[in-house]
């Protein structure tokens, strides 16, 4: 920010439960001070809100002052019907992780999906000409499939502990991908080039892995939404079995960036933004 300069006031938050672990204030304060911002960053940490609730939350958003909100597990999709309207795309994706107020108005966007195309473009990289597995079609599962399918992935196979989702998710896609609802995990794997964990397995306190280990393999690219820890047990697994491995880091990281654009009308430098999240991941031990 130049000398003598004020900073403008910024007041943003974060929907979702358990939000307490969050790098999200800390990023978009080191955002905010690369940009002229001086952000307030509240945390809103609320288990089980019906739709009642998340209609209040939403309302309060509006007449606070908010200059935005992002959203997290569980209520990407369950904030959908107090929106004022949705950015183009939105629709069909049918999640939001990052919601603009501007004179009274919520617009709902996704910076999941371009946070997860840009990490992909960098860490993996290359073409998309065999099948992609993905664990998990609620939102950020929802977000990586449409970032795959305008990046022309040849096919992908969903598979979800609830298969409606995972169906709801092909439809979705249609005309966009190849969808495929998998079996089980060997069916999802089977001739995959790379495997995408959108479900919160693996999240601390949780230690579990969302597929059994054998089925990893070399060669194998493997890249995990979950960044407490940013070593999951399901990326710990994938590089023992020489797997190329993409940590929750960079989708983190990108996703603030372009949320924080939305809410300000600036884009952050990608180094402050990340020095944040990595200062957070350092303090955690």
């Amino acid at each position: 920010m130049t000398a003598g300069v004020e900073a403008r006031p910024l007041l943003l938050g974060l929907l979702g439960s358990p939000i307490k672990h969050s790098a999200a204030p800390a990023m978009h304060r080191a955002a905010g001070d690369a940009t002229g911002f001086r952000v307030h960053y509240q945390l809103i940490d609320v288990p089980g809100a019906d739709a009642t609730r998340l209609r209040a939350l939403l309302d309060a958003v509006r007449a606070f002052g908010f200059g935005g909100m992002n959203v997290t597990f569980p209520y990407k999709a369950a904030v959908l019907p107090f929106l004022d309207a949705l950015a183009p795309g939105i629709d069909a994706m049918g999640a939001v992780n990052t919601i603009v107020a501007s004179d009274g108005r919520l617009t709902g966007h996704n910076t999941d999906s371009t946070g997860f195309g840009r990490a992909f473009d960098e860490v993996v990289g290359g073409a998309l000409d065999r099948p992609v597995a993905l664990i998990g079609a609620g939102g950020v599962g929802r977000a990586a499939a449409f970032a795959l399918a305008a990046r022309g992935v040849v096919e992908l196979r969903v598979l979800d502990s609830d298969r409606a989702s995972a169906e709801a998710l092909a439809v979705s896609l249609a005309g966009r991908a190849r969808v495929v609802v998998a079996r089980d995990a060997a069916d999802a794997l089977d001739g995959a080039a790379g495997l995408i964990n959108g479900t919160p397995i693996g999240m601390l306190p949780n230690r579990d892995l969302p597929l059994p280990a054998g089925l990893l393999r070399p060669g194998l690219w493997v890249a995990d939404a979950v960044y407490n820890p940013l070593w999951t047990p399901l990326l710990l697994a994938a590089r023992d079995r020489g797997c190329r491995v993409m940590t929750g880091r960079e989708l983190c990281v990108h996703q603030a960036c372009d949320a924080f654009a939305l809410f300000s009308g600036a884009t952050p430098p990608y180094a402050a933004v990340a020095a944040a999240f990595d200062a957070v991941i350092a303090a955690r031990g």
